[in-house]
C-alpha cells in the first residue's frame, strides 16, 4: 500500500491571493482520513493538485502511482456521457487511453468503412485485450449490477445523466473501491447517497486496505469512518488522530495553545526589541556596548525571520437570524394527495412550529413533495405544479394554512432564477416578499453569512457551501413561516452546518426538510417517512430505508 506525504504545499489564486502556503501532513498506508475545513479553505483545490488536475506554486507531494479519483461534481452529470464512458474515465491512465482510442477508431470505420479504418479500429481493439481491457469489462459488469442492478451490456451505452444524483455515486464508488488503485481521493463521495447508501460507504471506507483521503460534511460518516482528521485553516494543516469523535474538543484545545503561543512570541519580539532600543542608546556612549547591540540586532533579525506560530485559524462567524412568524394552527394540510407515480394518497397536517424531517431512499418523491408545497399547493383532483422549470404532478388536495409563506431551498442548488446575476444584483432587485436592499445593507446582510468577499460574484460561481449559505440567507430576508429545506447541510461545512442548525432552534415558523443527515436529523419533532412502494407514514422516530414502516 502507499502513503499519502504532503510538505509545505503553496497555492495560489488566479487573483494572486494564497489559498494555502504551507500545508504539511502524512496519512498512512490503509489510513482513511477525512480532509474538512470551513468552504473556501482549499480543500478541493487540494485534491485536484494530489491527483495532478492542478499545479502547486510550491512544496512537495507524494501519492504514488496507483490513484484513483473521484470529483466533486459527480452526482450532478447531465452531459451526454455514457455509463461505459464514466466507468472508463474513472480508469488507470494507461485503460482510459486505450479506451479512447477504441471509441475514436470506431467512429472513424463507421464514417469511412474502408480497409485502412478497419485496421486501425483492429489495432486499438488489439492494444485494449493487451493491457487489459476486456478484463477492466468483466469488472465494471459486476459494478453496474451492483450499482444499477442490470449487467454491464444492458447499461454501458446509457447516459449517465438519465442517473439519479445517488446512481451515480454508486456506480463511481463501486469502481474505484473494487479497482486496482492504492490511494484514493474521494471529493463529497457521501452526497447524493441515501442513508442506506451511506451506511454502506461507511462499511466500505472502514475495511478498505486502500489509502483513502476523503473532503466530507456528514458528521455521522466522519465520525465512523475516520481514522485521522486532516485540517485546513490558517493556509495551512494540521492533523488529528484521534478519529471524528473527539475533534471539537481537539480543535479547541488547539486553538487555545496557537493563541497561547502567539501571545508568548508577541511578548518575546517586544521585549528584544526593547532591549535593541536600549542597547543602541548605550552603544552611544560606550563603545563596550557596542558589540552586544549588533549581536542583540541579530538575534531579533533572526527571531523575525523564522516568524510568529502557524497562523491562527480565522473563526467563521456565520449568524443566521431566521425570524419566521405566527401563522395559523395548522401550516400544512394534505388530503389524500398522491404525486403521480411515486406515492399512494395519504393525508397529513403539519402544525405551526413543527420541525418534520421527510426521510427516504432517492427516487421516492421527497423533493416533489416540497416543490409542490413551494409552488403554493394544489387544490383539484389533478395538479401540475412548476417551479423554476420542474414539473410536479399530483392528484388530491395539498394547501397552506393562513398567513403561512413558503420559503423554498433547493438540492444541488438549482436555482435557475438566481443565474447570471451577482449577490448585490440578487439582493437589490428583491423579489417577492423579499424588498430590494441598496449595497450598502446587502454587504451587511452577506457578511453575517460570511459572504460579503463574494458580494461581486455570480451566484453560479460561488462553491456548493456558498450557494447554500447565501439561499439560506434568502429565506430569512423574504421573511418565510414555512421553511422547505431540501438537503441543506450537504455542502455545509461543520461550522455552517451548525450554525443553520441554530438558527432553526431560534426560528418562529414551521420546518419541513428532505434530508439524509442523520446527525441533523436529531432535532426534529417527526419524521415523514416516504417508502419505494409508495406509502406515506409519519413516524416519532426516524426510519431510514432498511426498515419496515407502518401506514399513518
Amino acid at each position: 500500500m502507499t502513503h499519502i506525504e504532503v510538505g509545505n504545499l503553496h497555492y495560489v489564486l488566479p487573483d494572486g491571493r494564497d489559498l494555502f502556503s504551507d500545508v504539511s501532513f502524512r496519512v498512512g498506508s490503509g489510513t482513511t482520513a477525512a480532509l474538512v475545513g470551513a468552504n473556501g479553505t482549499g480543500k478541493t483545490t487540494l485534491l485536484e493538485i494530489l491527483s495532478g488536475a492542478l499545479s502547486a506554486r510550491g512544496g512537495s507531494y507524494h501519492v504514488g502511482k496507483s490513484v484513483g479519483v473521484m470529483r466533486q461534481f459527480i452526482g450532478s452529470i447531465d452531459d451526454g456521457t455514457t455509463v461505459r464512458q464514466f466507468l472508463a474515465n474513472l480508469a488507470p491512465h494507461a485503460l482510459r487511453e486505450a479506451f479512447r482510442a477504441v471509441e475514436v477508431a470506431e467512429a472513424v470505420m463507421w464514417e469511412r468503412e474502408d480497409e485502412p479504418s478497419q485496421m486501425a479500429y483492429a489495432t486499438a481493439l488489439s492494444h485494449w485485450s493487451e493491457i487489459g481491457g476486456y478484463e477492466a469489462e468483466v469488472e465494471w459488469d459486476v459494478v453496474c449490477t451492483a450499482a444499477l442492478r442490470a449487467p454491464y451490456d444492458e447499461v454501458g451505452h446509457r447516459e449517465v445523466r438519465t442517473l439519479s444524483g445517488g446512481e451515480q455515486k454508486r456506480l463511481a464508488l463501486e469502481s474505484l473501491l473494487r479497482g486496482p488503485f492504492e490511494v484514493l481521493l474521494l471529493d463529497e463521495p457521501d452526497n447524493y447517497l441515501d442513508v442506506p447508501g451511506k451506511r454502506w460507504l461507511e462499511r466500505k471506507l472502514k475495511t478498505t486496505s486502500k489509502t483513502v483521503l476523503m473532503v466530507s460534511h456528514d458528521r455521522e460518516l466522519l465520525s465512523y469512518a475516520a481514522d485521522v482528521v486532516v485540517t485546513l485553516e490558517g493556509r495551512g494543516a494540521w492533523v488529528h488522530g484521534g478519529g471524528f469523535g473527539d475533534y471539537q474538543t481537539a480543535r479547541d484545545h488547539r486553538v487555545e495553545w496557537l493563541e497561547q503561543r502567539h501571545r508568548d512570541w508577541a511578548d518575546e519580539h517586544r521585549r528584544l526589541k526593547e532591549l535593541v532600543r536600549t542597547l543602541q542608546e548605550q552603544a552611544k556612549l560606550s563603545s563596550a556596548m557596542a558589540a552586544k547591540y549588533r549581536a542583540t540586532q541579530t538575534r531579533l533579525a533572526r527571531y523575525e525571520a523564522a516568524g510568529p506560530p502557524p497562523e491562527r485559524a480565522k473563526e467563521q462567524k456565520v449568524r443566521m437570524a431566521l425570524t419566521g412568524g405566527r401563522t395559523g394552527k395548522r401550516a400544512v394540510i394534505c388530503e389524500r394527495l398522491a404525486l403521480t407515480g411515486l406515492t399512494d394518497p395519504f393525508d397529513l397536517d403539519v402544525y405551526f412550529g413543527e420541525r418534520i424531517a421527510v426521510l427516504g431512499a432517492n427516487g421516492t418523491g421527497k423533493s416533489h413533495l416540497l416543490r409542490l408545497l413551494a409552488a403554493g399547493g394544489s387544490g383539484g383532483e389533478w395538479y401540475d405544479a412548476r417551479l423554476h422549470g420542474a414539473a410536479v404532478e399530483a392528484e388530491g388536495t395539498a394547501r397552506l394554512g393562513a398567513r403561512v409563506v413558503p420559503g423554498w431551498f433547493a438540492q444541488m442548488h438549482g436555482r435557475r432564477d438566481l443565474a447570471r446575476r451577482t449577490l448585490v444584483e440578487i439582493l437589490g432587485r428583491g423579489d417577492g416578499e423579499r424588498t430590494g436592499r441598496d449595497r450598502g445593507q446587502a454587504i451587511s446582510a452577506l457578511r453575517r453569512y460570511e459572504l460579503h468577499a463574494q458580494a461581486d460574484l455570480l451566484f453560479e460561481l460561488l462553491s456548493g457551501g456558498q450557494q447554500a449559505r447565501f439561499q439560506i440567507l434568502l429565506l430569512e430576508l423574504q421573511g418565510s413561516t414555512l421553511l422547505l429545506l431540501d438537503e441543506p447541510t450537504d455542502n455545509l461545512d461543520l461550522h455552517s452546518a451548525q450554525a443553520l442548525e441554530d438558527g432553526l432552534k431560534q426560528y418562529e415558523g414551521t420546518v419541513l426538510a428532505v434530508t439524509h443527515d442523520r446527525w441533523f436529523a436529531r432535532g426534529f419533532d417527526r419524521y415523514l417517512i416516504v417508502e419505494h412502494d409508495g406509502s406515506v407514514t409519519l413516524r416519532d422516530e426516524p426510519v431510514w430505508g432498511e426498515e419496515h414502516s407502518a401506514r399513518i
